[in-house]
């Protein structure tokens, strides 16, 4: 393997791993510890 093939792997991982944690980090902002979604609840509350 040439070192071009091990950046590309290496920043092929990387850029999987970065995408994994801005998808993760996102789905966990929408909801709060007890499993309820927030844009759900502010909804409720207006009732």
């Amino acid at each position: 393997m040439s070192i071009g093939d091990i950046v590309y792997i290496i920043i092929a991982f990387l850029f999987s791993v970065m995408t994994f944690a801005i998808i993760r980090g996102n789905f966990q902002r929408k909801f709060d510890s007890d499993g309820n979604r927030l844009d759900l609840k502010d909804k409720d509350k207006e009732k």
